[in-house]
């Protein structure tokens, strides 16, 4: 049992306002939510620095590089997941869903290698109380991968499980409707000659026609059984908005166009984008610009994707950027939607009763600096 916390002289950071204050928290959770400055000689003084919600973050791929530091270099799996934990401590992600990819364009790659290990280097970890911020699985199912269901198998009776997400990185479709962005992409990742790419684009499209649309089914029935969230991926048409709402899917990730934004969000769906598109301002599949989303009002959930620090930089560009996206507006991307979209409502927003998830931000004109971060009361970062 923890003993009661104050911190003082902030800038708290509500789900709908800043206010200058104080608050106590008492054994993990938020007690009280003041005005004024403490005097208790025990209260910590965040010296007018912004208090914020701790972040919660729905699809990081991050863990994979700790796994695989260098092609051909295998790290042991707990120590990858300790090292992955604490870069998302460090910058204020308190809760995380690390997405795994069932299922790959190739056959051979790393990322299904070591897809046991990275999962069960979590469990470990978990288990042995390793780690800084709470883990859950997000795994990212690519329909069109002939071995779903088997892989899918092994893994769906895992009580981490918080989303499932279905996608299809087949040429031609989706993320990868224009064929030179394709080609410019996995020809780069895999070192294709003009020759080896045409066959390997020729597999890939067998791969959809013959899996994708049964995968997508079992994907889509199992979701349902089991009660997770389900998430799209890709969607680019209105179509396909069509399909994910028919098929009750509640998070739409990375939309490639603004009509399948759009739609998404007007349809209830949480947009989700990366915020590495917001911090270079274009996607690096050359896909609709997750800035433009914002100005429009269609985006709802932020990302750190592939960087961490992306996250609370990302939302900060935001609200330095448009005059209508307001600090507590620009937070709520990256902690009160995130959560509640997956049913964590004891988190996500500075609040009497939920978990004391707190971060401690210095705002500087060009970047934000952590200089503290707390998971339900506890200081771990």
């Amino acid at each position: 049992m923890m003993g009661e916390q104050i911190f003082t002289n902030a800038r708290i950071v509500l789900a709908d306002e800043v206010i200058e204050g104080t608050i106590s928290v008492e054994n993990g959770f938020i007690t009280a939510i003041d005005t004024g400055f403490s005097r208790n000689g025990a209260a910590i003084d965040l010296e007018g620095d912004y208090l914020m919600p701790g972040f919660v973050e729905l699809h990081t791929d991050n863990l994979e590089k700790h796994m695989t530091p260098r092609p051909k270099a295998e790290w042991p799996p707990v120590s990858a997941v300790i090292a992955h934990d604490g870069q998302m401590a460090m910058n204020g992600i308190t809760t995380v869903l690390d997405a795994m990819g069932l299922g790959d364009v190739n056959q051979g790659s790393a990322r299904m290698a070591r897809l046991n290990d990275m999962i069960g280097g979590i469990g470990e970890a978990q288990a042995k109380n390793l780690l800084k911020a709470e883990h859950f699985l997000h795994l990212r199912c690519e329909v069109s991968y002939p071995d779903l269901p088997t892989v899918l198998d092994c893994q769906i009776g895992n009580p981490h499980i918080r989303m499932l997400s279905v996608m299809d990185h087949t040429p031609g479709q989706r993320q990868f409707v224009s064929l030179d962005a394709y080609y410019t992409y996995y020809q780069g990742k895999y070192g294709l000659s003009d020759g080896e790419m045409e066959a390997f684009i020729e597999s890939r499209q067998r791969d959809h026609e013959r899996h994708s649309e049964k995968h997508r089914k079992l994907v889509v029935e199992l979701a349902r059984l089991h009660g997770i969230v389900l998430a799209s991926h890709d969607d680019a048409t209105v179509d396909h908005v069509a399909e994910a709402v028919e098929d009750g899917i509640r998070v739409a990730e990375f939309p490639t166009t603004v009509e399948a934004a759009k739609a998404s969000h007007n349809a209830g769906l949480q947009v989700l984008m990366g915020g590495p598109n917001i911090v270079r301002g274009k996607s690096h599949s050359g896909n609709v610009s997750a800035r433009e989303l914002a100005r429009l009002g269609y985006l709802d959930v932020i990302s750190s994707d592939y960087v961490p620090h992306s996250l609370l930089f990302s939302a900060l560009q935001l609200v330095d950027e448009f005059e209508d996206i307001t600090l507590p507006h620009a937070i709520r991307l990256i902690s009160k939607t995130p959560a509640e979209s997956i049913g964590l409502t004891d988190r996500g927003e500075i609040a009497v009763g939920k978990r004391a998830d707190l971060v401690h931000v210095h705002h500087t004109p060009h970047h934000p600096v952590i200089r503290g971060v707390w998971s339900k009361g506890r200081r771990i970062g």
